[in-house]
């Protein structure tokens, strides 16, 4: 089975202007409510001085320059002596890591790189590299309401979008709205009466619960059961975590009943027929929307929706056993090294899954090259360090040097902690890396500030 090195990419420009310009526009849609740190306000070259609360902000534009191709890359011998006593420490466990050269696409740095390990939510770039590659960034996915086969009947068919909000006071900035839906319907229904709800959320298929997830991830609020009709991803309020729906379509069901003046108990599971009269119908925010929120902030639901969509764009079943079919095939097609590769969902919620450092380090140097543009997306959700979504809050103390310098995706499982993005070295070198720890001992912070101190080792040095 293939396991080979990444591979080549041509001149990564594009990445830099779209990463560039993604940290820009998170910053300026902050405005001055939040504090930049020093390094953020650096790699954006403003200026020093407060700019005036009433200005207008300057129209966005690439805020990067060129690679420093033209500068030698870190050396294995360099890389060696800055991150092997690190990545030796007792407190990661068993560590696999894997650093590549984004120009040249050559390896720089392996460690147990093609040994496959428990990935956690690194596995969601796999994800994001699978949907943007099938379905592309401007794909919207249509939640649609369709005449019952009786007078009254409205028929509410789920596509699969997670975000779907109810009123605006919702979960997902910018989500389709079943407000908005319903005002559609009572025009079509005209004098005709709403009377009857049907849910048909038929679009997913198979176990609303992926297999190897630990017992309490519904529960807590880590993910809900996975359907394809729900609002605010399954969430009972929609600024809270937890508690989540235990039929999220039924749930969205009711909501929408109501807005139509329909009472709860007239709310039931069915289907479309072929062929209905269509009422209305509300589209998602993009496909590039959803990997940017699923990258910021973890969301499991809308990987695990986002994995769906891999399977619905190649006519495969719409399961977790479908999307985990599709997406690996879709790599594979894309000539990513897959020969370790076992998925059972798109989240990393399952202990089943195994990736390999390699595969991730390839899928960010292949994302970053120029042969396929339509995965250059998904450098926009990734985590600014020390400032945004998942990083918010790391980079702290020996590591903190590298705060606003390193985007990454991280993962944390009990045992399990990683980290994979790219980082920008001294030298001005692009570099992608991905490092998994498995067996971690205790809690997850201790590993964490291990592996952020390896990236920030990664940022400060040329390594040669």
């Amino acid at each position: 089975m293939p396991t080979g090195d990444p591979p080549k990419s041509g001149k990564p420009r594009r990445l830099l202007w779209i990463s560039g310009l993604a940290l820009l526009l998170v910053v300026m849609a902050g405005a001055l409510l939040v504090v930049r740190p020093a390094p953020v306000r650096a790699l954006l070259g403003e200026p020093t001085t407060t700019a005036s609360p009433t200005a207008s902000p300057p129209p966005p534009e690439p805020v990067l320059g060129d690679l420093a191709s033209a500068s030698p890359p870190p050396t294995a011998a360099g890389l060696a002596a800055a991150l092997d006593a690190l990545a030796g420490d007792p407190r990661v466990g068993q560590l696999s890591a894997s650093i590549v050269d984004v120009v040249s696409g050559e390896s720089l740095y392996d460690r147990s790189g093609q040994v496959p390990k428990v990935p956690a939510s690194v596995n969601k770039l796999v994800t994001a590299a699978a949907v943007l590659a099938t379905r592309g960034p401007a794909h919207r996915l249509a939640t649609r309401a369709v005449k019952g086969p009786e007078p009254g009947e409205v028929v509410l068919v789920g596509a699969g979008d997670p975000t779907l909000a109810v009123d605006g006071a919702d979960t997902y900035r910018g989500a389709a709205r079943l407000d908005k839906l319903a005002a559609q319907v009572k025009r079509a229904l005209g004098a005709t009466r709403p009377t009857r709800v049907l849910v048909d959320p038929s679009v997913f298929t198979g176990p609303a619960l992926g297999p190897g997830w630990d017992s309490d991830i519904a529960v807590y609020g880590y993910a809900a059961p996975i359907t394809g009709l729900m609002v605010n991803g399954g969430r009972v309020r929609p600024k809270q975590q937890a508690p989540r729906s235990r039929q999220p379509d039924l749930a969205a069901g009711q909501v929408f009943a109501k807005l139509l003046g329909v009472p709860p108990s007239a709310v039931t599971v069915g289907r479309a027929g072929q062929g209905a009269t269509e009422l209305g119908a509300v589209d998602s925010l993009s496909v590039l929307r959803l990997v940017e929120i699923m990258l910021r902030d973890s969301d499991n639901v809308v990987a695990e929706s986002l994995a769906r969509q891999v399977a619905l764009a190649r006519g495969a079943p719409a399961s977790f056993e479908g999307a985990a079919q599709a997406t690996t095939e879709v790599l594979e097609e894309l000539g990513l090294p897959t020969g370790q590769v076992r998925l059972f969902d798109g989240s990393g919620l399952s202990r089943n899954n195994r990736l390999t450092t390699a595969l991730l380090a390839a899928v960010l140097t292949f994302a970053a090259g120029d042969d396929h543009a339509k995965l250059s997306g998904l450098f926009a959700g990734l985590p600014v360090a020390g400032y945004s979504g998942t990083l918010h809050d790391r980079f702290a103390g020996h590591s903190g040097t590298a705060a606003g310098l390193v985007r990454a995706k991280t993962g944390t499982l009990n045992g399990v902690s990683a980290l994979a993005g790219v980082v920008v070295d001294a030298d001005g070198r692009l570099l992608s890396f991905s490092l998994i720890a498995n067996g971690v001992p205790g809690g997850p912070d201790a590993a964490e500030a291990v592996l952020d101190r390896i990236a920030a080792a990664l940022a400060g040095c040329g390594c040669r």
